[in-house]
Parts: C-alpha cells; structure tokens; sequence
C-alpha cells in the first residue's frame, strides 16, 4: 500500500535548537511507522536564536525536506543589535520597567510592523512554490505549525488555491500567548491579530492543539474541529547518570522575566537560615537561556554563591542534567493567559525518574498532568508555605538517599503513541 503523502509547513527544524523544533522532528521520525510520508517545508537560511547541530542526526532519513530562501528583518536588526534581536526573536523580553529606548524600539516594531510576526515575508514565496509543487505531487494535506503564526497564513492561502485538506498546529495560542501583551500593540495591529487569528481558525479542517485549555478558547472563536495532541517524550540514547552529589534544583529551559519565582528565592533564603545543613548542600542549576532580570533577582536574595549557571548546552546534555539532577524544577508565568501553556519539557522531566517542583497560575493544565502521573508537586504562587514544607521534604529524602520519582501512566505521552494519534487524525479526516 503506497504510503499517504503529508506536506509539514515549520520553521523550526534542525539545526535549530530549543522545544520549539522537537515536537514536529519526532513527529516524522514515527510517521513512515503508521503509513505517512512526511515532506517538509522548512527555510534555507532562518534566523534561528537557538542552535543545536547535534539535533541534525535526528533528522528522519525517510523524511522529503524542501527548503526555500528566507527574509527577515531580524537579519537587518542585527546590525543594530545581535543579543537583543537574538533574544526578543527567542521570546526573551525583558521586564517593561527595565526596557531601554532600543528594547522599546524593537518591540513596537516587531509587534506593529510584521504582524502577525517577523517571518510574514515567506508566507508569498512560500504559497507560490509550494501551490506548483502541491499541484505536481498530487499533495491532499497540508499541517502548518505554529508560532511563528505567520505559517498559518501560508496554509490559509494554500487553502484557498488548491483546496488540500488544513491541519493548522498551534504549540501555542496565538493572541494569548504570554509575550503578546509585551510587543506595544497600536489599537490597529492587537485587531489585525485577532482578525487574522479568526480567519485561520475557521478556515482550516482541523485544529490541533497542545491543551485542553487552548481548547476550550478556540471553540469560543471557531466550530472546526479541534483536537488536542500534547507535547510529549522520546527514547533517549542517554547513559545512566550518577546523581549530583549536591541538593541540585535544576531549571532547564528559558527562564524568562516573567517567570521569576520570587516564592522559591524567599523559601530558599529561609530553609538556608533556618538549616546549617541545607546550606551546605544546596546547588541552584540553570540550563538554557536566563533573562537578566531572573539573575538580578537571584543575587538580590543573596543565593549566588549557590548558583551554576550552565547556559545553552545540547538536547542530548540537557536529558543527562535532568537524569542526574536531584529536583527538577517547572516554571510558569502566573497569568491567566498561561494555564493553557504545557511546557515540551515537563514530558522529558517525567521520564527523568526526578521529582518535579511546579509553580505557575492556579488551574495549570499541567498541575493535572503532574497529578495524574505522580511525577511530582504543583504550587500556585499563593503556596509559600507548602513550596517550603516539600522543599525540605524533598531534602531529608535526598540526605536519607530516598528522592526519586514514582511515575505512572507515562506511556501515552510517548512521542511515538502521540504519533500514532496525530496519524490517525490526518488518516481519517483526509
């Protein structure tokens, strides 16, 4: 039986690095396993903030990869400024109270200018390549994924040219996701994103989504059918590590602005205060990229003398921290707009067999998915006192030589059962 063709419009693809690049890489690593030849669509020269060649090696073998030139403007913002393109373009945005003249600048322009992001210039040379290739491979469906949004717009006009079946993929929410209300948005450009946002939500077949809670917000815009596939885990060829002989609470990931959990520095302070022991054993571990702010407020409390900052390592080295690390630690920004946000590492996290300490807001679709797979605690930023009490829990059970994890039901968060799903979705709705 000939193998269904699927056309992956992305932009994050390796050598890329970061999450964004690893739900759709294992995606067509399974495919070709449940009947579907994955094409990709990706671009010849992105602008990429994050890079792991490492990741390049994970490529399918099986996979099509068609690439097209690219223009951004962050490749002429960089003239100006390479670290703060590099970081607003990574989602780093820093604190408005703390934004320079040049940040403010940057932000007004990405947010008012290329809407509904900075990589709305490959959405015409893309529809016209990809219409004649569409056309010349006998291609019935497409999946655009997103951020950046803009690829939807590719999908939408392909739509309307060639009639192929959409599936339009949001890792995250479009106007709600938690940066949007920091780009300086004019009256004009907050409604271009929501009119844009409608246009591809009703236009598309299908909706695939990574929560429940973007769920139920997008059935408030659109009647299409929206189905939720999540993030999830992969095998990993990583050796067996020996645990950080030090208490270690290891962030891996971005650590934005907004994410800075005060609850955590204050409860920290105190354990140290209150436990000669603690002092001594105490390790802050931060892996990824880490706004300024979330480092000021680090040593403001006194806790730098207890901090490894590590930055940017691989995927392969950052799986290796999780593994050996003693206490992982989830972050979310405490807004409403965030409940719907299920960060692609919690997944990894819970195959670590390393308890898990989450902060984020109050109703966390993540705060269920940490219940029901027992791989740790979730704390809203109201719970200082329960952060603090399971802290030293935690501690006494790593001094006894006890911490680990007990996971269950951790199987349907494997990427290839994932797979599986998502093959089915574009199989029977094709």
């Amino acid at each position: 039986m000939e193998s269904k063709k699927l056309l992956i419009i992305t932009y994050y693809w390796p050598p890329a690095g970061g999450p964004g690049v690893q739900r759709w890489l294992k995606f067509v690593k399974y495919l070709p396993d449940f009947g579907v030849q994955p094409i990709v669509y990706i671009p010849e020269n992105p602008t990429y903030p994050i890079v792991d060649e490492n990741l390049v090696r994970e490529v399918s073998d099986k996979a099509i990869i068609l690439k097209r030139n690219i223009f951004e403007p962050y490749q002429l913002a960089s003239f100006f400024s390479k670290n703060k393109t590099k970081k607003i373009s990574s989602g780093i945005i820093p604190n408005q109270r703390k934004q320079s003249f040049l940040d403010k600048t940057f932000l007004w322009i990405r947010g008012n200018l290329f809407i509904p992001d900075a990589r709305v210039f490959w959405v015409k040379p893309s529809v016209s390549y990809l219409e004649k290739y569409i056309k010349e491979n006998n291609i019935d469906t497409i999946v655009t994924s997103g951020p950046p949004h803009s690829l939807h717009l590719i999908g939408l006009q392909l739509k309307q040219k060639t009639n192929v079946k959409w599936f339009a993929d949001f890792r995250d929410p479009w106007t709600t996701i938690g940066y949007h209300k920091s780009l300086r948005l004019s009256n004009y450009a907050a409604k271009k994103h929501k009119k844009l946002e409608h246009q591809v939500l009703n236009a598309a077949d299908t909706i695939i989504v990574t929560s429940k809670t973007t769920k139920t917000e997008f059935q408030a815009i659109t009647s299409k059918p929206i189905a939720v596939i999540t993030n999830g885990y992969d095998v990993e060829n990583v050796e067996k590590q020996t645990l950080d002989s030090k208490f270690s609470l290891a962030h891996i990931g971005s650590f934005l602005s907004e994410r800075n959990p005060k609850i955590l520095w204050e409860s920290l302070v105190e354990l140290i205060n209150e436990n000669p022991d603690f002092k001594s054993h105490l390790e802050i571990k931060l892996i990824g990229a880490v706004s300024q702010e979330v480092l000021e407020t680090i040593a403001g409390f006194g806790l730098n003398s207890f901090l490894n900052n590590l930055g940017y390592v691989s995927h392969s080295e950052a799986i290796a921290h999780q593994k050996k690390s003693q206490v992982l630690l989830l972050i979310e920004i405490d807004s409403e707009d965030t409940k719907s946000i299920i960060p692609g590492k919690l997944f990894e996290y819970m195959v670590s067999e390393r308890p898990i300490i989450a902060i984020g807001p109050k109703d966390s679709d993540f705060a269920d998915i940490i219940m029901q797979t027992n791989t740790g605690v979730f704390f809203d930023y109201s719970e200082k006192e329960k952060l603090k009490e399971t802290i030293l829990d935690y501690y006494k059970q790593f001094s006894e030589g006890k911490l680990k994890s007990n996971a269950i039901g951790l199987q349907k968060y494997s990427r290839k059962n994932l797979t599986e799903q998502l093959s089915k979705l574009i199989t029977y709705n094709s």
